[in-house]
Parts: structure tokens; sequence; C-alpha cells
């Protein structure tokens, strides 16, 4: 206990020390960009952000109030450093850098979006066709990403039926089937002049580019052609590869005359969420959307703005235009006529858009008004309603989750039943018999509140026994600690278990709270209810979401009893290898696993690695031959 004591006043101190330390480098912050990297008590960076003035900026993380994952955020901040720049534009690509490099567990890291597959046309003497998700420098011709991978396989197999570059990842002996359905060109078994791949090179990036439609006049031509000749299985797969063509691209929902491409970015923040939808256009068509949901902790028009630079970062194909929507400051301005206010924000955003420019080398623009303006709004709406989905998501299983426990309760006859502790023994043969116990709170799991249990007192496969001792272990603890006790105890098992457990409950700790207990079917799915003691079955229809949520703490309990019996199962096993071999003990055993730190390790060991624990190289060859031939 003074342990604990002496620990909570370190503790305070340090942090008292630490907001001093803050305090006093909160001063000397500069009026300049730049970027910031906040810092854990133990040194670790977990958050990177920029500003254009870092002074402000950084000190409005301890001025003021915060929704509850930023407070989180700012809890955990112990120190910062910052790093100044000459410009915004060094400021957002410093930042990007950081975040890559430290990968701070508070800043968006894009997983997913980094992970879109392209289609690359290999640098090769022999080049093919890929998708792939990786991008490297090896001056191979990339193309997309295509949020949608179905997508990018289909057209993959369009352009190898189009342009027969070859198919096989190394050359074979001789021609293969794609050569015999005009597939591919057979370098294996024929020259191939390199400007006839230059030709197919060319033909396969104008398509990809968006030239479809220069490709769809040139197929139509030679269909003719191929017609007249009386070539008419010639004919019919032309008029097969056309149709394949429109298929692609038949997703086509939106146009803009100019046949451009764009990324229209639009974003939307809630509840201290963010979500950013983008949606793609080429040759002036939509044809895909991909939205992407998660906590942002700065500013939000800063933190969307970091997610557009990373977006970009490792995307080697770009497009030729970006339409980013203005920062929300911008029409506050407007919409309370403050025009200076507004030409103010719309100059901060032209920063914003040369910045990008400069970087990217693509057209960046913010419309104000017009179709652009429209499509960056489309994009914005749809990021308002998948935002909105998800917390109706989350609401709605909360709420059933919560109703389920309260209803649970009126078929028990109890007042309330938000805590459910549940147990679960395990033992395969007798051996290693353990057991567990899981907690749902308002009808959810409690992962931290999760305890497993070595049976002690009990030899051979006795459920009932075990269940008294794990009980009588649990809820001994539970009064000795004044720890608040479940509103119901469920047990895996009919009316020993329930007996079982009241008998200790209520006859050895005088604790009066209700156990059911979850009967399983010949299928081991749960199949009934029973309560009381003499138990009896409670009639709850088997499509309830009270039997559901009884279905889920049986699962969970049982997963949880398995997964603590193979570990326990194991190690005995490692122990009995061990025990096996003649010199080792239970001393010597300890002393191997603490060492090595597994049995594998010990069989992958040499001779020299059992010196230092002072075991000699004849014993160090017998244990290794030993534990080979286990294995064997």
């Amino acid at each position: 206990m003074d342990q604990q004591h002496t620990d909570r006043l370190q503790a305070e101190q340090e942090l008292a020390e630490a907001k001093e330390t803050i305090r006093n480098k909160l001063a000397l912050l500069p009026d300049q960009s730049g970027c910031y990297l906040m810092k854990n008590s133990e040194g670790v960076i977990i958050y990177v952000g920029k500003a254009k003035v870092l002074k402000n900026r950084v000190r409005s993380y301890f001025n003021g109030s915060h929704n509850g994952k930023t407070q989180r955020l700012v809890s955990e901040i112990r120190d910062f450093e910052f790093i100044v720049t000459s410009s915004n534009m060094e400021a957002l690509i410093l930042e990007c850098n950081l975040i890559k490099q430290y990968h701070p567990r508070y800043n968006v890291l894009l997983k997913d979006d980094k992970t879109f597959p392209y289609i690359k046309i290999t640098n090769e003497k022999h080049p093919k066709l890929e998708v792939t998700r990786r991008i490297i420098k090896d001056k191979g011709k990339y193309f997309g990403p295509y949020p949608n991978a179905y997508a990018a396989q289909q057209t993959k197999k369009l352009l190898d039926r189009l342009y027969p570059l070859r198919k096989c990842k190394t050359l074979p002996d001789k021609v293969c089937l794609y050569y015999h359905l005009g597939q591919c060109i057979a370098p294996c078994e024929f020259d191939v002049e390199q400007t006839e791949y230059d030709r197919m090179i060319q033909e396969i990036s104008r398509f990809l580019n968006g030239g479809q439609d220069v490709v769809k006049i040139e197929l139509q031509r030679k269909m003719e052609e191929a017609a007249e000749k009386l070539e008419f299985e010639r004919a019919k797969e032309l008029r097969d590869q056309l149709i394949a063509i429109d298929a692609v691209m038949e997703k086509q929902k939106i146009t803009m005359s100019d046949a451009l491409d764009r990324d229209i970015f639009g974003f939307a923040v809630d509840k201290g969420w963010m979500c950013v939808q983008i949606l793609y256009m080429r040759q002036g068509k939509l044809i895909e959307r991909h939205g992407t949901t998660f906590p942002y902790y700065g500013e939000a028009y800063d933190d969307f703005m970091t997610f557009v630079t990373q977006y970009y970062s490792d995307n080697p194909a770009l497009p030729k235009q970006i339409l980013l929507p203005l920062p929300p400051e911008y029409e506050q301005a407007e919409a309370a006529d403050g025009s200076a206010a507004a030409d103010e924000i719309s100059s901060h955003a032209d920063d914003v858009i040369a910045s990008l420019h400069s970087w990217l080398k693509v057209k960046v623009l913010m419309p104000q008004r017009g179709r652009k303006s429209e499509v960056v709004t489309m994009a914005t709406d749809n990021a308002k309603v998948m935002l909105d989905e998800k917390f109706r998501l989350i609401e709605r299983d909360e709420e059933r989750s919560v109703k389920a426990s309260e209803s649970l309760a009126g078929w028990l006859g109890l007042e309330e039943v938000r805590r459910i502790e549940a147990f679960d023994n395990s033992n395969i043969q007798g051996t290693n018999p353990v057991s567990a116990m899981v907690v749902f709170t308002d009808g959810k799991p409690d992962r931290k509140e999760y305890r497993k249990y070595k049976v002690k007192t009990v030899k051979g496969p006795d459920d009932y026994e075990t269940m008294r001792e794990v009980i009588r272990r649990r809820y001994e603890r539970v009064l000795k600690e004044e720890i608040t006790p479940p509103d119901l105890i469920v047990v895996d098992g009919g009316k020993g278990q329930i007996s079982a457990a009241l008998d200790v409950l209520e006859n050895e700790l005088g604790l009066f709270i209700p156990v059911c207990g979850l009967v399983k079917d010949a299928k081991h799915k749960t199949a009934q209810l029973m309560t009381g003691d003499p138990a009896e079955i409670v009639p709850l229809p088997r499509d309830s979401q009270e039997f559901y949520l009884l279905q889920r703490i049986q699962d969970e309990v049982h997963r949880f009893a398995i997964t603590f019996h193979r570990e326990q199962r194991a190690k005995s096993m490692v122990e009995s290898k061990l025990d096996s071999i003649p010199g080792i003990g239970e001393k010597r055993r300890k002393l191997l696993l603490k060492h090595f730190g597994s049995i594998k390790k010990i069989k992958e060991a040499s001779v020299e690695d059992f010196r230092p624990l002072s075991i000699g190289d004849k014993l160090a060859s017998q244990i290794i031959a030993a534990l080979g031939e286990e294995s064997s």
C-alpha cells in the first residue's frame, strides 16, 4: 500500500514538472509557420501537426475546452517540439514526411487508401500488364489508383484481349494457349521488334489515360474491315471487345463537357470524427467514389488538408485537376456579410492552392460557383451522409444492446441486468483444467474485466467441482476487495452447474446473486436458458434480441476459456519435453525458458548459446538432440 502511495506521489510530481516545462516552452513559440510534435511521458511522438502561426496553434491545445477525443490526446502530452518552416507549403510537406517517419498513434495514417490497386506496364525487354498495390521506382508506367479493385482487374482483362503483350512471369520454352487465342505475341518463340512494343504501350497508355473513344473507333474500323473480307470469327471477336469496353465504362453517372480527369474532395466532421469522400471523374465522367472515416485531433480543415497531402504523396498517377472545398469559415463569413473576412479566408485558400499546385504540378481549384462547385458539394454531402450513417449504426447497436439487457431482466423477474459475469470451464480428458470469466456491461463485452483461472483443487474432469472452486475464488475476492457484484451470473450448463454455483454463493459466502445456466444442444449451440433452484426453463424466444445476447455471451466465454486452455496445454507440453531430458530439473527448465523464451528458440540454439547458463557442451548437445527427436 505504501509503494502504491509512493508511485502515485511520483506520478503527480512528474505531471507537475511536465506542465511547468510545457508552460515555459509555450512562451517561446514563434509567430511563424511550421510543424509541432507532441510527445507522451515516454518521449514517444503521439501527434504531428502543422500551423500557419505556431504560437497560436500549439497554445490552443492547452487553453479552452475540447471534445472527448482531443482531451484524450492532450491528457497524454508531456512535452513538445517544433520545427519552423519558411512557408505553408514546406509545413505541409514536412508534416506528411514526419507522419510517415514516426507513425504517431493520433494521426491519420491512411492505411486503407494506400492499398488502392494500379495497372502497371512493366519496364522489361518483353513488357507485360499487371495489377499491383505496390509502387516502386522501377521505370514502369503506373495508371490509377482504382478505388474498385474489381474494376481494375476487369480493365486489365480487357486490355489483355486487346493487346497481345506477354502473360507469363518467365518465358516458357514454347508458345502457350494465350498465343493460340491471339492474346500473346509469343516472344518465347518469335522475335518481336521494339517498335511493335512501343506501339502497343502507346495505345494502352492512351486507353488508360481516357482515350477509350479513340480505341473504340479503331476497333469499329477493324471489325467492319473483317466483315467485308468475310472473316466473321475475327469480326465477332472485335465486336466482343467493343462490348467489353462499354461494360467497363457503364458505371458512369455524371458528365462534364470538358472531358478532364478529376479527383473531387469533400469532407464532414462531427463528434471528433471526420469523413472524407473522393469522387473520381475520368474523361469528365464520374465513375467511382471512395469514403473513409477516422478520428481527428487538430483543426478540421488542417487535418483534411493533411489527408489530401498524404493521399497524393505516394500516388504517381495524378489527375489533370483536383477540386477541393473552401474552408468552412469562408461560407460563414459570406453568410454574415463579412466581405473583408471572406476575402482574407479566400486569400488563405489561394495560398493552399498555390502550395499544392507547386508540389504536385497539378491544377488545384476551390470553386465557389458553377458546375465544379456543385460536384464538390456533392462530395461533401456524401461525406455528411456517410458520417451520419456511422453514428446511427453505433446508436442503433447501443440501443439494441441496452434494450436486450433491460428485457432480459424482465424475463428473469429482476429489476435490472446491467453487469453480467459469465463462466465456462475447459479441459481435454481432464488435463490442464482451467476456467474463464467474461463480463458484459449493458450488453457489450468489457474485456478489461475478463479473468482466467487455473483450477487448483479438482482432479479429473469434474465440471461441478470446478464450477464450485472458481465461483468460490471469484466471489471471495469480490467480498474481500469490496467489488460491486454483478446483477446476474451466467454459467455454462444446466441444473447441476446452477446448483453448484448457488450452493457456494448462498451457503458459503452469504451472497444472493441470481444465477442462470445456458444449455447447449447436440450441435453445441445455445438452446435453453435455465434459472432458479430447482432450475426451470425460461421460455425465451430463440429469435429475440435477449436470446441473441445470451448466445454472444456464451460464445465469447467459451472462446476465452478455450484460448486459455490451449495456452496452458502448450506450456505443459513444453515443460514435459524438457523434463524428459536427463540432467534437466525444474530449476534448469525455468532457467532455459526464461533465457531463450520458447522451446523453438532452444531447439534453434547452438551449443555455445548454453554456456552463459553454466550448461556444459555435452548436456547442451543432449538437449538439442532430444528436442530435435521430439519434433521429427
